[in-house]
């Protein structure tokens, strides 16, 4: 069951990569001029004073140390908001359930956050029933670090579908109990984050 995230709201979402230098390189530094070879009229002493003087002058400046890039920090529970998505309030019957994840930066930095499936976490109950885990039939896991800038939402691509039934590691491929009508809630966790509250909706 993958799930995941692009950006909404005209953001498109990518990988995130370490940032590399971009420094520009300078130009060669120039070559100091050959010190004028002394005549014999000229004073021995003064001659070497002269090449120092030469050298000193044409030498190149040493350049200022770059700057290290600021380095983005993981996200946290103070600057990204996670949210439980579903596409209705209410299904009727043979509707399915499609299920999804919402991530908002309201801080003033981008973060960075692992949204692949091994850090993915869905769950439906019915009061505290709990009727469905993602987790339970998951056959593989993966691993996805994206950038959120501030200001920007991304959510799920694909969503979940939940077939209605209960679920188990035991009957991941049998016959399930089918959910009754009545009222589910949703709740998400992904990359460490929980959403703060559940989302509600109603089965027919």
């Amino acid at each position: 069951m993958l799930l995941v995230l692009v950006v909404v709201a005209a953001i498109v979402l990518a990988i995130w990569r370490p940032w590399e230098s971009t420094a520009a390189a300078g130009g060669a530094p120039s070559q100091p001029d050959a010190a004028a070879t002394p005549t014999a009229s000229a004073p021995a002493a003064s001659a070497p004073a002269a090449a120092e003087t030469d050298a000193a002058a044409d030498a190149p400046a040493t350049p200022a140390p770059e700057e290290p890039a600021a380095e983005i920090e993981p996200c946290s529970a103070r600057s990204v908001q996670v949210s439980a998505v579903t596409d209705k309030d209410a299904y009727g019957g043979g509707e399915n359930p499609q299920l999804s994840i919402s991530l908002t930066n309201s801080g003033a930095s981008a973060c960075l956050l692992n949204v692949g499936t091994a850090t993915q976490k869905l769950t439906i109950s019915s009061g505290p029933d709990v009727w469905w885990r993602s987790t339970d039939c998951q056959s593989e896991s993966s691993d996805q670090v994206v950038q959120i800038d501030p200001g920007q939402t991304v959510s799920s691509v694909t969503p979940i579908v939940w077939d209605r039934t209960r679920s188990s590691v035991d009957t991941c491929d049998g016959d399930r109990p089918a959910a009754p009508a009545g009222y589910f809630n949703l709740a998400v966790e992904i990359g460490g984050l929980a959403a703060p509250q559940d989302r509600q909706f109603v089965l027919r």
